[in-house]
């Protein structure tokens, strides 16, 4: 298993159909990841004055941001995995410790930190003495996914019924909250520290699709929160 990433991500916001011509292709020169799609819930921390967004949204040379994230439906057989999410000069680094998720029943994401002895776990214990963070907004999705054979390390990503919420921040009930994105859209990700094949290249320009500045947390925060006051400096827990 993979505790640590390093690749650069580009997203474009495409309709079903765009979809629908890229994974023919991608059926064609990768391999679907898990052999079908997905869910994958996301929980993200802030402080009560949203300070780690607005500071994201600001697009500063380096960011960081912590999210519990878990794949799947089933809490008693799932892993959580606690991600510290770092991006500089445009290069996405991830780092994360696995657990079990059934242990935040009986122990907060402090107690779980402090009890890993890795580098990885002293790098997370380091963000939340420095962070005084708490959940603040909840995201689900489908994805399906698609790896290119070695010795390429180029993955895409598919995400649909993209759903936000910012109250009820676990993960027992999938699939509720309202959606982020509008019908019809699919958000594409290409990850990869390569350059994009010709023939992905080729199918883009195709197809006319084109890079855009996407966050899930942060359009959830822009369109959602930041223009409703009351939202703002509201506690709310795990």
């Amino acid at each position: 298993m993979q505790y640590s990433f390093k690749r650069k991500e580009t997203k474009y916001r495409i309709t079903e159909t765009q979809a629908a011509a890229l994974e023919r292709l991608f059926a064609q020169h990768m391999v679907l990841d898990r052999n079908k799609p997905y869910y994958i819930q996301s929980i993200y921390f802030d402080t009560v004055d949203w300070d780690v967004i607005q500071e994201s949204i600001e697009k500063p040379l380096y960011k960081e941001k912590l999210r519990l994230r878990f794949y799947g439906k089933n809490r008693d057989s799932a892993q959580g995995f606690l991600e510290l999410k770092k991006k500089f000069d445009g290069m996405v680094y991830k780092r994360r410790i696995v657990f079990p998720l059934h242990e935040l029943s009986h122990r907060s994401i402090h107690d779980i930190v402090t009890a890993d002895s890795t580098q990885i776990g002293r790098e997370l214990d380091f963000y939340l003495q420095r962070h005084s963070v708490s959940a603040q907004i909840y995201i689900g999705y489908q994805r399906t996914a698609y790896n290119a054979t070695a010795p390429s390390n180029l993955r895409v990503t598919l995400d649909r019924d993209v759903r936000y919420r910012l109250d009820d921040l676990d993960e027992h009930t999938p699939h509720s909250g309202q959606p982020l994105l509008t019908p019809n859209q699919v958000l594409l990700e290409i990850k990869t520290t390569e350059a994009i094949p010709l023939w992905l290249s080729a199918a883009l320009c195709e197809l006319q699709i084109f890079p855009i500045p996407f966050s899930k947390v942060g359009t959830c925060y822009t369109n959602h929160v930041f223009h409703r006051p009351e939202q703002k400096g509201a506690s709310k827990s795990a």
